[in-house]
């Protein structure tokens, strides 16, 4: 079973210290919301955005969206193969049952997941989507995976296809993949250090990698 987890994602309702900037208020108005009840998102809250400590990689609900599509369409996941969680930027854990099939349209994909934060569940009564706090270690440890993985620039270099094998040698391994749009993790993550290619790539494309390579060799 290849556990993912997108870490440090740059998920979360608008931050109380903006939540009464004209940007937020304004959003909100006209998504008949109040100002707290809504993910930040930088395409319509740049100018609050700024205020806030890390602006520049905050409200990218986006990464997560892509990330989830191709990780839960993906074969590994209907062979049971895969498990995908999301570990936010303030230490709550996003538990998502294989069954789940993200909204593909992203407004429909913001509104869920501002149902989530409200409501802790997602349907409550099948909770195939449902939030803990919990931090990246605390996950790790409750996962206890035979081998933990953070892709990272700097990391040891393997080509995809050599890594998808060293998965699926695996009984339980454990990959981390960074959900914001650049820069390092902020909290040391225990792991090996891994990258796939001599460039900087995309969190979804680190996705569809590792999981494609995985199933090469495991299915």
């Amino acid at each position: 079973m290849l556990h993912l987890v997108i870490a440090e994602a740059e998920l979360e309702l608008a931050p109380k210290s903006i939540v009464d900037h004209p940007a937020i208020v304004n959003h909100a108005k006209r998504r008949g919301k109040k100002p707290e009840e809504i993910l930040l998102d930088a395409t319509y809250h740049h100018s609050a955005i700024k205020k806030l400590p890390d602006g520049e990689r905050r409200g990218r609900p986006d990464i997560v969206h892509v990330c989830l599509l191709n990780a839960l369409e993906s074969i590994a996941n209907k062979e049971n193969l895969l498990r995908v969680y999301v570990h936010t930027r303030n230490d709550e854990v996003i538990y998502i049952k294989p069954e789940t099939r993200i909204p593909r349209n992203y407004n429909r994909f913001i509104g869920l997941m501002e149902s989530l934060f409200k409501n802790r569940a997602v349907p409550r009564d099948l909770e195939l989507l449902r939030i803990e706090e919990k931090s990246l270690g605390e996950l790790v440890e409750e996962l206890n995976p035979d081998g933990v993985f953070v892709m990272h620039e700097d990391g040891e270099s393997i080509k995809p296809g050599n890594f998808g094998k060293v998965l699926s040698g695996l009984q339980n391994p454990l990959v981390v993949v960074g959900g914001f749009p650049h820069g390092d993790f902020r909290s040391k993550i225990p792991g090996k250090k891994i990258s796939l290619y001599k460039e900087p790539l995309m969190a979804w494309t680190v996705v569809n990698e590792i999981i494609v390579n995985f199933e090469h060799w495991s299915l």
